[in-house]
């Protein structure tokens, strides 16, 4: 073995430097490997080179020879297992020089279809602490030993090459990172289409229809279906299925929550992924047992409310989805569920208008037409008692009733074609209620006193003077109907803040309470109607009693 002198020494190094710096600015770590152990091979005049790269657990992640053949690489019965002088070079602090492979009791030997080796040298890749992996060389030409300066060169490359390797990890990582980004960035512009076009759809099934599509087409996937929670009950019923692999995934069209795993995604609200064939295939339909799928995902359907239904994908892709794609699948369930949400809430309040409408309708047939009538009912009441004595007055009593009959039915068409009752207009709130009590007089014969401000509350909105108006209308109805009274008085008036009207009775009174949980009772729309705009109502009466207050304010603000 014949050593190198000083200035032979300095000239390799130096040639090492001038190539070793070529590599540095290499930035595929594949590349980098390869050239790593080119340069060794060159360095030292070996037949054969390698790199072997470690893993983070620091097994051999990585093996790439030099000087094998490839035909003959390929008969090989398996590449290094990181066993024999390779382990023993991962695991030294120092370089590993020998004559003989085979003498030494650490060798292990090769595989079948190996080629024969004899001297050795191998050296770790260091960066710091950190190992990345080992230099390996074998039958240096000439049927020599590897030499000290050998051993000095590869020692030198090794540096060279840590840093070389780092430089490519990082870039590696940094493209790895720019994908991820570029990655992400697509899956929010898509999640942001997709919550856009859901938000626009009108219809469960339609919003169950995109959705499914979409993410099968995004991640191309074979088999994909939507469980729906059924209103009112604890199951969930299959809405939808998409892909021609198989007609179903799971067994049945309909199971109860704690029946099966679609139960428990929807219960725990915890996305499920399952591999085949290790984990359980029970509820899965016969045609999925017959596919090779690989991987199913179940995803929960969660609104804001909690789980309205759940989502099933099936795919033969070799590798799973990663966490990102699950993060991206779970978001777009979340927009899925909260689409159907709205939706349904959206039927909810039309539901809850139409109550509101048929229970405004009502109260404004209660308190206008029907009071009407029972106007008219009174006038020809006295008309019958007034036929025996005077049947002039009696006759008159008759007109008039037909008088207010055909008022009613005015009042019955024109309420047909906009739905609201004209009995207010054009009248600010004095005049209206003189209206009223004038009729009340003219059909009870009770005396009724009425009082109220110059300028009748003329700035009260035509919305609060028409909450007033009904009020007294009903209240005088109510005297009429069961007070049995001699005198009556309404009074409106305003406070600071408020406008208030106040019908008294001296007939006899009632139980408010009972009275209120009657079904029907025109005191239910009374109060009803304050409160929609507002204000408040207060009634005392006794059942013994000989009077009755009927007290009703709303919002006033005067403007000057």
């Amino acid at each position: 073995m014949s050593l190198l002198t000083r200035e032979q020494l300095e000239k390799r190094l130096a040639a090492l430097h001038s190539v070793s710096l070529e590599l540095i600015q290499e930035i595929s770590l594949e590349s980098v490997l390869r050239r790593i152990a080119e340069l060794a091979k060159e360095q030292v005049n070996a037949r054969y080179a390698a790199v072997g790269v470690l893993g983070e657990d620091g097994a051999l992640e990585q093996f790439i020879p030099i000087g094998i053949p490839q035909e003959q690489a390929s008969k090989m019965s398996h590449p290094p297992l990181g066993l024999g002088l390779i382990g023993a070079t991962m695991q030294s602090t120092k370089p590993i020089r020998l004559p003989d492979i085979a003498l030494d009791p650490r060798s292990a030997g090769f595989p079948e279809h190996h080629p024969g080796m004899t001297t050795f040298l191998g050296v770790s890749i260091y960066s710091g602490d950190e190992r990345y992996g080992q230099i390996y060389l074998t039958d240096k030409e000439g049927g020599v030993e590897f030499s000290e300066d050998d051993e000095q060169i590869i020692e030198t490359l090794a540096a060279y090459a840590s840093v070389a390797i780092a430089n490519a990890r990082l870039y590696k990582k940094l493209i790895r990172r720019e994908q991820s980004l570029t990655r992400r960035n697509e899956n929010l512009a898509r999640l942001n289409d997709l919550a856009s076009t859901l938000a626009s759809s009108p219809s469960i099934n339609q919003i169950l229809e995109k959705t499914l599509s979409q993410v099968m087409d995004y991640f191309s996937l074979d088999v994909g279906e939507i469980y729906v929670m059924q209103e009112g009950n604890q199951k969930l019923a299959r809405a939808l299925h998409q892909g021609t692999l198989a007609s179903s995934i799971w067994k049945n069209d309909l199971y109860w929550l704690d029946e099966c795993i679609l139960g428990k995604v929807a219960t725990t609200e915890e996305v499920k992924i399952i591999n085949l064939p290790d984990e359980d295939q029970d509820e899965l339909s016969d045609e999925m047992l017959e596919t090779n799928i690989h991987q199913i995902g179940i995803f929960p359907l969660v609104g804001r409310q909690g789980v309205l239904g759940v989502m099933s994908i099936a795919s033969r892709h070799v590798y799973p989805l990663n966490e990102s794609e699950i993060q991206f699948l779970s978001a777009i369930s979340f927009w899925a569920g909260t689409a159907i949400e709205n939706v349904r809430l959206s039927v909810q309040q039309r539901r809850i208008a139409i109550l509101e409408e048929r229970e405004r309708i009502g109260m404004d047939l209660h308190d206008g037409v029907i009071q009407s009538i029972y106007a008219v009912g009174l006038v020809l009441e006295h008309a019958r008692l007034l036929m025996s004595d005077d049947k002039d007055q009696a006759t008159d009593r008759i007109g008039q009733a037909i008088d207010q009959l055909n008022t009613t039915i005015r009042d019955i068409r024109a309420y047909i074609l906009d739905l609201r009752p004209r009995k207010f207009n054009d009248e600010n709130l004095l005049q209206g209620i003189h209206r009223l009590v004038n009729e009340f007089r003219a059909n009870t014969l009770v005396d009724v006193h009425l009082n109220g401000p110059d300028d009748g509350l003329v700035q009260l909105s035509p919305v609060l003077a028409g909450a007033l108006f009904h009020i007294c209308q009903e209240a005088l109805a109510n005297v009429a109907k069961h007070a049995q009274a001699r005198n009556v008085s309404v009074t409106i008036w305003a406070e600071p803040g408020q406008a208030l009207l106040e019908v008294k009775d001296d007939g006899k009174g009632f139980d408010p309470v009972k009275v209120q949980q009657s079904i029907g009772h025109g005191l239910s729309n009374m109060l009803t109607r304050v409160q929609n705009v507002g204000g408040g109502l207060m009634i005392e009466s006794l059942p013994d009693g000989e009077n009755t207050i009927v007290r009703a304010w709303v919002p006033y603000k005067l403007t000057r």
